[in-house]
């Protein structure tokens, strides 16, 4: 009789928690950086305090006790030898008025303020005065629902001590980025997570400090690296050669137009025949603002395909704009005798099976809609250039969908080949911005 696999034990809520945050591995909790930091390495007497500031005080309680009035509070007394304060807590554990027991000397820290009562603090953080204090600020990470700070600095430490930090960024490349930023990657790393008491707070903050700025170079360089892969790897994928025939649909189309192109349309429109008559895929993004004419740029591009015998989508955000983009393209490529097809979500049956069986059959040699353009059931016959309005509004799963509509090749290589793909955008967002700075 086979033997029964032994089931996978079950995980614990705080290691949930650290699977929500993504800290799965030790260099996930390496990469894990605090927030903010607490200094708990020094004490502050409540005379030098100033009202509304974060101290850490040591004091003996010298009262403790639970009241109802105007709701159950713990109010506890400390005396710090010069002055006095009260700790008001609104929720409470029975392990907390242990700690702060009469005669108890503590550790609190928290923000005072001051009143006609004197000092006093609300929920602040508490601990027994004993053994020294801390040489470096108390980091305070990004952390949910179940998974106290206590718990995550441990596994940090932990993951700290056993994971490898070896530089892979050579001396040569960090003496090229300047001097302030020779700091290895564990140097950076161990002091991020436990800067010195000395380190100027703002430079922690705004991330200027030179341990910062090497985890940047690190960041920025595994970037490009990134790209670069994905850049080689695309480029080792193949797509139709698409070539615009002398007199053909291209030119007859300029011909029809009942205006002339601008300088900026010439140009933008012959960088992207030049790039469709390769065989590697063409991803390029067209931006310009509203009514500067992206649209009859990608009527242009989309005739270069069709000349070329293959079929081209163009995908839109919203039923309005994919509309606006069927109505005007329609009028300008039905009187040339070019079939369209409209897909959305809101059409009937009917129409939506006439639809579909335009496209399956190569029929339809321009296809234009929303969402519904990378739905299973849309088959395209030979897809070859994929256009894509307003791209920043669609996850890079749904671009990849598009994409994906690639129809194999003779021998069956679907994975080999992948249409042509111009992004349109007329709102230069960051993730945008960062696609072009970054290629």
């Amino acid at each position: 009789m086979p033997a029964t696999p032994a089931a996978k034990p079950a995980k614990s809520p705080m290691q949930k928690a650290m699977d929500k945050l993504g800290l799965r591995r030790d260099i996930d909790l390496a990469l894990h950086l605090p927030l903010r930091y607490e200094d708990e390495t020094r004490i502050i007497g409540l005379q030098d305090a100033r009202d509304g500031q974060t101290v850490q005080i040591e004091a003996t309680v010298t009262n403790n006790e639970v009241t109802f009035r105007p709701r159950r509070q713990l109010l506890v007394t400390v005396q710090d030898g010069h002055e006095t304060c009260t700790l008001r807590f609104f929720h409470f554990y029975a392990s907390l008025q242990k700690v702060l027991a009469v005669g108890a000397r503590v550790r609190i820290r928290g923000e005072v303020r001051g009143g006609f009562l004197g000092w006093t603090m609300v929920h602040p953080v508490v601990h027994a005065a004993s053994g020294e204090l801390p040489s470096a600020l108390t980091p305070v990470y990004p952390t949910s629902a179940g998974l106290p700070q206590a718990y995550l600095r441990k596994a940090v430490a932990g993951a700290m001590a056993r994971v490898d930090l070896s530089d892979t960024i050579t001396q040569e490349l960090l003496d090229g980025v300047g001097r302030e930023r020779q700091w290895s990657l564990r140097q950076a790393l161990v002091f991020l997570h436990h800067p010195t008491p000395d380190v100027a707070l703002a430079t922690l903050e705004d991330h200027s400090h030179p341990a910062w700025q090497r985890l940047k170079l690190e960041e920025l360089l595994a970037q490009q690296l990134s790209q670069l892969h994905a850049k080689r790897t695309r480029e080792a994928l193949r797509s139709p050669v698409l070539q615009p025939l002398p007199g053909g649909l291209r030119d007859r189309l300029l011909k029809a137009l009942p205006f002339t192109l601008t300088g900026a349309q010439q140009r933008v429109g012959v960088e992207i025949a030049g790039d469709l008559c390769r065989d590697v895929p063409m991803h390029r993004l067209l931006q310009g603002d509203v009514g500067s004419g992206k649209t009859v740029v990608a009527a242009l591009a989309a005739a270069i395909c069709i000349d070329s015998g293959y079929q081209c989508a163009l995908m839109a955000p919203t039923e309005i704009l994919a509309e606006q983009h069927f109505r005007k393209l329609i009028g300008w490529l039905e009187p040339l005798g070019i079939t369209t097809a409209w897909l959305t979500g809101s059409q009937k049956t009917r129409e939506r099976r006439a639809m579909l069986e335009l496209i399956t059959s190569g029929q339809a040699m321009l296809v234009i809609g929303t969402h519904a353009v990378i739905q299973d059931k849309v088959v395209f016959r030979n897809l070859a250039l994929a256009i894509i309005d307003e791209q920043h509004r669609f996850g890079v799963a749904q671009r990849l969908a598009l994409r994906s509509k690639m129809a194999p090749d003779a021998a069956g290589a679907a994975r080999q080949r992948e249409p042509h793909l111009l992004m349109m955008s007329a709102t230069p967002i960051p993730r945008t911005l960062a696609m072009s700075y970054y290629a």
